[in-house]
């Protein structure tokens, strides 16, 4: 049984839900997203709250604990939003954002060029860091994770792009 579907969603001010058949829309001050719900969840609104109950169904209550954290991300979102911060280690490793696209260098023969995708920013506020910023927590760890499949952290000089609350785990190099 799900402890977290027990909570309710708490809708902040300037947040606004519409629940149409199984697709549920969430506008805010970020913008507005939607997700599909789950036949098996029933999702109601009272007092500025969002409440779900399962079905008769034993796999139900996974459910509902899986949709409230998801409409609590999405509630999040578009009221708050999301940020993701890279670090860049390496001589010579930089990055540059212009626009919708980002410009790593990473030690490869030809610069890197990513194309961020629409509801996603990034900022640099030096050459070494990468502030990402979305509405979408789902979009945003995705884009990070791409970001660091380009050149991720080796372990014996600990190069590369990480996450920025990361522990890269050092190994020591080999002895004659």
């Amino acid at each position: 049984m799900s402890r977290v579907a027990k909570y309710p969603v708490k809708l902040p001010s300037g947040v606004e839900i519409k629940l149409d058949g199984d697709q549920l829309s969430v506008k805010g001050g970020q913008g507005s997203l939607s997700m599909a719900v789950h036949p098996d969840v029933a999702i109601g609104q009272e007092d500025g709250q969002l409440t779900f109950q399962p079905s008769e169904s034993a796999k139900s209550w996974a459910m509902v604990g899986t949709t409230r954290a998801l409409v609590q991300n999405l509630v999040t979102g578009v009221s708050e939003g999301f940020t993701r911060t890279l670090e860049i280690n390496g001589v010579g490793y930089r990055a540059q954002a212009k626009g919708q696209t980002l410009n790593l260098t990473l030690g490869f023969s030809h610069p890197v060029d990513y194309e961020l995708p629409e509801g996603v920013t990034a900022e640099t506020p030096k050459n070494t860091t990468i502030v990402l910023k979305s509405a979408d927590k789902q979009k945003l760890g995705q884009v990070a994770a791409e970001i660091r499949a380009f050149r991720p952290p080796e372990p014996y000089k600990g190069k590369g792009i990480r996450y920025g609350d990361e522990q890269v785990r050092r190994k020591e190099a080999k002895k004659k």
